[in-house]
């Protein structure tokens, strides 16, 4: 490399910094022989076309070829390679995480307001329903809350019936009522076949009716006069026989009435039923037969023997917890 220098007071160097051509040869020094052979250079001033400055320049210098400073690039290149963030984009990121902050609290405020904007809407629905609610409330709430009452006093009629099961269920007056009761109802199924499954609902309210006058609720007067019409109904609407008639109510007579009545009940309705078997008889052929239907127990005789098995098995159930206690 050459270099001109001009006469001045202070030895100043002017070195015009010029590109080569590729195909010109310049001597080279391998890294080896750079590293063990420093060169010094005194103070100079540097003159480059690209960009055209002087700048004063004090240093050591340990190798100055320009292969060190490209290995410098190659590897800064490599790592800049190996990151995800464009180049460009390397020098501003604070700015741009203060940006991205920003953005995302405004983000999140703004789904805050949707929020509200979301939370308002509902209430508004709320409330216009509610609005409806009562304007239907206003037309039928007698008969909804007439419904809800009674269903209600259901639920605590049934409870309170099985807490006095439970607790205090007569089990031997159960069980002589479901004596009685059956052989009335034994005596009208041998005079009148099927007569017991041909009417259940009659036995049904019967029973009830029964149940009522032994607790209480039904008067003495009232309860012969429902017996009364209970016989009228099967007898001359139904067009039932006698013996069929005179069964729901001989049954519960039998069943709730006095030691007296019961006697006199049994009695009279088993006479009656000799003698309305014995006109058949007479007024039947001999090779008649009448084929018994599918038989039911009715529903008066198994809630008593339901309660009978609840009230026998609390207590057994009670006894055994008493004595695993004591144990």
């Amino acid at each position: 490399m050459s270099t001109t220098t001009f006469p001045s007071l202070l030895s100043f160097k002017f070195k015009p910094s010029f590109r080569f051509p590729r195909h010109q040869q310049f001597p080279t020094t391998t890294k080896f022989q750079a590293f063990f052979n420093p060169q010094f250079t005194p103070n100079r001033i540097e003159f480059c076309p690209k960009p055209l400055r002087f700048t004063p320049v004090k240093r050591f210098a340990v190798n100055d070829d320009e292969s060190a400073v490209a290995g410098l690039n190659e590897a800064e290149k490599e790592a800049r390679e190996l990151s995800s963030l464009p180049g460009r984009f390397r020098e501003h990121i604070k700015e741009a995480m203060a940006f991205l902050i920003y953005a995302w609290r405004a983000v999140l405020f703004e789904l805050s307001n949707w929020k509200n904007a979301a939370l308002a809407i509902v209430r508004f629905i709320g409330y216009i329903l509610k609005y409806a609610l009562a304007l239907v409330y206003k037309f039928i709430g007698n008969p909804i809350t007439f419904t809800i009452r009674s269903i209600e006093n259901l639920i605590y009629g049934v409870q309170t019936f099985y807490y006095w099961i439970i607790t205090s269920a007569p089990v031997p007056e159960l069980t002589t009522v479901i004596a009685l009761a059956s052989v009335i109802l034994a005596v009208a199924e041998t005079t009148v076949p099927n007569c017991i499954t041909d009417q259940p609902y009659v036995l049904t309210i019967t029973g009830l009716i029964g149940y009522a006058a032994v607790r209480g609720i039904v008067s003495e007067p009232l309860f012969w006069t429902l017996l009364v019409g209970i016989y009228g109904f099967s007898k001359f609407i139904k067009k039932r026989d006698d013996v069929s008639s005179a069964m729901p109510v001989a049954a519960v007579l039998a069943a709730v009435g006095e030691p007296w009545v019961r006697f006199v009940v049994i009695i009279s309705y088993t006479a009656l039923a000799i003698y309305q078997y014995s006109k058949k008889l007479s007024e039947r052929k001999e090779d008649e037969e009448i084929e018994p239907h599918g038989r039911k127990l009715p529903v008066p005789l198994f809630l008593a023997a339901l309660a009978i098995g609840l009230r026998v098995a609390a207590k057994w159930a009670g006894h055994r917890h008493l004595t695993w206690m004591i144990v």
